[in-house]
């Protein structure tokens, strides 16, 4: 369903392959420290290549299902960031919940904005998607520029939403509707 997509002249984005898996795994230990304070603690084998092969293979089952997708910013066969589109619900509802990242010497370039800009249309005319919600911490100014940037509005805020760097933490909730 989903193909490859050129955000810049040299960084493109793309489903995740099984063949991918080490370079997810380069990509998060490159990044460990520039994540941590974003994400939940992550074990030591986390950032192994079996361990992405694992999560990808899953992923991809939950592609197959329609109920997630996960794709992978690339710079040649360098991952630079991973955006997943998950907990697909149908029915009355039809949404998702969107989680991503970006290199920390990708970041501030607009990757980020263009990519969930591209998702969210991917969302709306070849998922048939009417919500797709995502949230940040309160002080991850950046993330939320992104999400404003690409037409999200927050709705609110969640306490203690989301256990991120060991610490159950607050969020603000935000959201973009693609059907009226």
């Amino acid at each position: 369903m989903f193909t490859a997509i050129a955000l810049t002249n040299r960084v493109d984005m793309r489903p995740l392959a099984l063949d991918d898996a080490k370079e997810v795994a380069a990509a998060y230990a490159r990044n460990r420290a520039h994540l941590a304070p974003w994400e939940p603690s992550r074990e030591k084998n986390f950032f192994t290549e079996d361990a992405q092969s694992r999560d990808i293979a899953a992923r991809i089952a939950s592609s197959s299902e329609g109920s997630g997708y996960s794709l992978g910013l690339f710079d040649g066969g360098t991952v630079v960031g991973r955006f997943n589109l998950a907990g697909i619900v149908r029915g009355s509802f039809q949404s998702a919940a969107l989680g991503y990242w970006v290199d920390g010497q990708y970041g501030g370039k607009g990757l980020a904005t263009a990519a969930v800009k591209a998702i969210v249309q991917l969302a709306r005319d070849d998922l048939g998607l009417h919500r797709i919600e995502a949230s940040t911490l309160l002080s991850n100014h950046r993330s939320q520029r992104v999400l404003l940037n690409a037409d999200f509005e927050q709705i609110g805020m969640a306490p203690r939403y989301l256990k991120i760097a060991g610490h159950w933490q607050d969020h603000n909730l935000y959201q973009t509707l693609l059907h009226e």
